[in-house]
């Protein structure tokens, strides 16, 4: 059985599993669980004197809303199984975030360190040429965004191409997002994802009896931290979880092996010597190890795996230590994984909810393409205004200056990046609450990811008997 495989059997035996506790009919349930429809290309490309055939998907899982939405891969494993899986998942990603799309997921088969930067613009732009003439991303329709391969060049090559293919079109460059901010990207959706980890972790450690749960107590400063993965998600969850909330990030997986340090590892100048070196190995802020698998097991408080799918399944899940498992990445826990940890007694906290990240910030970006305007354009100078007048207020009946910190925060700008995170940690915080009180009040549901299905698909299936012609 490929990954791939594996990965769509995995998503949809945990949809059954919330749609049975549900009691949903057959047909709604399958509804909800199969993909829409996918569209398979190869097309050819000139490279280097000859031409080379390339293969690509672009999948929709659910129009219950429109657009789809879900980002663009380049990898060289991955599939039409896989892509049906990631669209799947997006789906009930913004479900339980409450962004207004329908899952939708791309992918093309190639290795991007192959090509020259001319090659993969000559590539990208023939892919989404394909993808127009089909149907498979318009503002209206599918909206893609970047993903594991790709980031903001690709995304605006794709705006760009789709542009000068429909020139009539005002909100032609709403057609993707995760584009850079010349091109009507948005401040902050770069690490948005790894964002939105930080956010999900805090809502989490912000409830002292979930905390219990897992057999830990406290918040996340000096929590012991393994990221398995350090591409952007990885790297900014890690760096913000260090920097902003004290954790320790005590092992760091890449595909060379893994980086230790009990006492914490710098992030930023693993990260730097990372760039400079092209791996882990020989970096002195740790302790260097060949086999990352066997890191994955290491004695943590919480295990963030950020990489790709089936990371942890039935053959290591038994001896997986962390007893926190929040998975950044797209299904980096199987199902039957899964089973295994959550009767250990470890809480998962399930990528539907805490890779939602990226999509939120990309519900954003398409508003603000859609709207024309730039985030904070309105209030910015009238909160500074207010704010000024508020620390003069309290300094004249006090008769003493308010502290620093406090002054800071008040003078704080409300620009664009400020706004997206504010609006970014709201969902993140909102989303939780409903996870766990769908938890609480359901006795047949003993778990985050079980509770967070049945709350997504709740949603999806109000539409469907309500509202669907």
């Amino acid at each position: 059985m490929s990954d791939g495989t594996e990965f769509l059997e995995s998503v949809g035996r945990m949809v059954s599993r919330a749609t049975e506790i549900m009691g949903l009919p057959e047909g709604l349930a399958q509804t909800i669980q199969h993909c829409h429809s996918v569209f398979q290309v190869r097309f050819p490309v000139k490279i280097r004197g000859d031409f080379q055939v390339f293969e690509g998907w672009r999948a929709t899982h659910s129009e219950h809303r429109l657009p789809g939405k879900g980002g663009i891969r380049y990898a060289s494993c991955v599939s039409q199984d896989e892509v049906e899986a990631l669209a799947a998942l997006m789906t009930f990603k913004c479900a339980i975030v409450d962004v207004p799309f329908g899952g939708s997921k791309g992918g093309l088969r190639i290795d991007p360190r192959d090509y020259s930067r001319e090659e993969l613009e000559d590539i990208t732009r023939r892919f989404t040429s394909e993808l127009d003439r089909k149907g498979y991303i318009s503002p209206s329709l599918s909206v893609p965004a970047p993903d594991v391969g790709t980031g903001p060049r690709e995304m605006g090559w794709i705006a760009t191409t789709y542009r000068t293919l429909h020139p009539e079109d005002i909100d032609a460059y709403a057609c993707v997002t995760g584009k850079p901010p010349e091109l009507g990207g948005i401040q902050g959706r770069v690490e948005a994802t790894g964002r939105g980890v930080q956010y999900g972790l805090q809502a989490f450690f912000s409830h002292p009896e979930d905390v219990r749960a897992a057999g830990l107590q406290g918040g996340l400063e000096g929590k012991r931290v393994v990221v398995q993965g350090f591409g952007n998600v990885g790297f900014h969850a890690a760096r913000f979880l260090e920097q902003e909330d004290g954790a320790r990030i005590v092992g760091i997986i890449k595909r060379d092996g893994a980086l230790l340090n009990e006492s914490g590892l710098a992030v930023g100048r693993v990260q730097e010597y990372i760039a400079e070196h092209g791996g882990l190995k020989g970096c002195p802020e740790g302790t260097f190890q060949e086999d990352g698998d066997a890191a994955l097991e290491l004695d943590c408080d919480v295990l963030i795996p950020a990489a790709l799918e089936n990371v942890i399944h039935e053959g290591n899940a038994g001896r997986i230590r962390a007893r926190v498992i929040a998975e950044a990445a797209n299904g980096p826990v199987t199902f039957d994984a899964d089973r295994i940890l959550t009767e250990a007694g470890r809480v998962v906290i399930p990528d539907l909810y805490l890779n939602a990240g990226g999509v939120i910030v990309s519900y954003f970006e398409w508003t603000k393409n859609l709207s024309k305007m730039r985030f904070g354009r309105l209030e910015r100078r009238l909160a500074q205004t207010r704010n000024d007048s508020v620390l003069s207020l309290i300094e004249m009946a006090t008769g003493s200056p308010v502290p620093e910190r406090m002054a800071a925060a008040l003078r704080a700008d409300v620009d664009e990046v400020n706004l997206v995170r504010s609006g970014l940690e709201d969902t993140m915080r909102t989303a939780y609450d409903q996870i766990r009180d769908m938890q609480a009040r359901n006795e047949q549901i003993s778990d985050l990811r079980t509770a967070a299905y049945v709350t997504a698909i709740g949603k999806i299936a109000r539409y469907y008997t309500e509202y669907a012609l």
